[in-house]
């Protein structure tokens, strides 16, 4: 079957720690930035903290060649921080940071966001996995958004990398959602028939001055208003570079998946966004560990069960698009735990051997730090 290319590309979202204090580095030296531009050609760019940093992969013909870019992003910008005495960490939050000291990116569109969400855009020191995946076709591009949107918590559930804001262990695996919610044009996308009437909604909100463009829809999976793909950003930044191929590699598939059926007059039930809320919100809450519901049989599932239906569902996928491999390692990640599992366990270590509440959390951003480098 002919179809879309299915390329790959990933963004990925990094905080810049104090190697001395470990806390969030506010700001830091314009140099650093500098060089890695001049390394990267345009592949990382600032974000809206300047504690924060975002660099992006070129549109990947195979996963593999994705990881092979990203893990050359991953270096260079280790290597570049180090030098000014910084390291990266991909996490959705800094455990112990505070957003009140934090400092938004000199830039125009920055400053406007500032300006525009106050107190809301203040405490954004939280950092995302963005993965596109080629369309070309826009009416297909909408029809499988409608549908992919069912997978958004079980892709989420996997990723989960936030469990401390502020020094506190929230019970909570992806508290970044609960900071990004906070942001208008979040969450589930609504519904179209087509490309027409998305373009027509958003029409009306640049029309009214709201928004510039459709950049500023912050949904959990968007058309890209840069690129002919459709973008998934529900997830957390991932702490070790695997696991984010592994998830970028399952939502593509998906995707594929979802493609294949239509070409047999198939396609994934719609539920409604009230239904799929429940899980995003239990994968929020939850990750991996209690289960999302099945809608269709109308009960909580184990998650390992979940997995091993959408690795049999993109099996025939992951073969065609030769990321079979990738696409099994997302168990990987549910044997070892996600980085929120493992944030969690290593507080509760170092806690339990006598480490006060920020030695504590100290170990837990140098577990983030050696995560960043690991498999490069």
């Amino acid at each position: 079957m002919t179809g879309p290319a299915f390329t790959v590309g990933m963004e990925e979202e990094y905080l810049l720690v104090d190697r001395a204090t470990r806390d969030l580095a506010t700001d830091p030296p314009p140099a650093m930035m500098q060089e890695c531009e001049a390394l990267l050609k345009g592949q990382v760019m600032p974000e809206f903290l300047r504690a924060q940093i975002e660099v992006a992969t070129r549109p990947c013909a195979t996963i593999r060649e994705a990881r092979a870019d990203l893990a050359w992003l991953r270096r260079t910008v280790a290597a570049v921080a180090g030098k000014h005495g910084l390291a990266p960490i991909a996490a959705g939050l800094h455990p112990f940071a505070t957003w009140e000291s934090q400092r938004a990116t000199d830039k125009e569109r920055y400053t406007a966001l500032a300006r525009d969400l106050q107190a809301v855009g203040q405490r954004l020191m939280i950092c995302g996995l963005h993965v596109h995946v080629g369309i070309d076709d826009d009416d297909l591009r909408i029809d499988l958004m409608n549908q992919v949107s069912y997978f958004l918590p079980h892709l989420l559930a996997l990723s989960t990398s936030s469990p401390f804001w502020r020094g506190r262990d929230t019970g909570l695996k992806s508290y970044r959602v609960s900071v990004f919610n906070e942001l208008p044009r979040t969450g589930l996308p609504t519904r179209f028939e087509s490309f027409g009437e998305y373009a027509r909604h958003v029409d009306v909100l640049k029309r009214a001055g709201l928004i510039e463009d459709a950049t500023k829809l912050w949904w959990d999976v968007r058309p890209s208003a840069r690129f002919p793909t459709l973008e998934m950003r529900v997830t957390d930044s991932c702490s070790r570079l695997d696991d984010a191929i592994a998830i970028a590699a399952l939502y593509r598939c998906l995707l594929s998946m979802l493609w294949r059926l239509k070409g047999h007059n198939q396609r994934w039930r719609l539920y409604a966004n009230m239904l799929i809320e429940e899980n995003r919100w239990r994968a929020q809450r939850y990750g991996t560990d209690e289960g999302l519901v099945d809608f269709g049989k109308g009960q909580i599932v184990p998650y390992a069960e979940l997995l091993e239906e959408m690795i049999a569902l993109v099996a025939e996928d992951a073969q065609r698009l030769d990321c079979a491999a990738e696409v099994a390692a997302t168990r990987d990640i549910l044997r070892r735990g996600t980085s929120a599992h493992r944030q969690v366990a290593i507080h509760a270590d170092a806690v339990k051997s006598g480490a006060g509440p920020r030695e504590a959390l100290v170990k837990v951003v140098d577990f983030l730090t050696a995560e960043f480098t690991r498999g490069l």
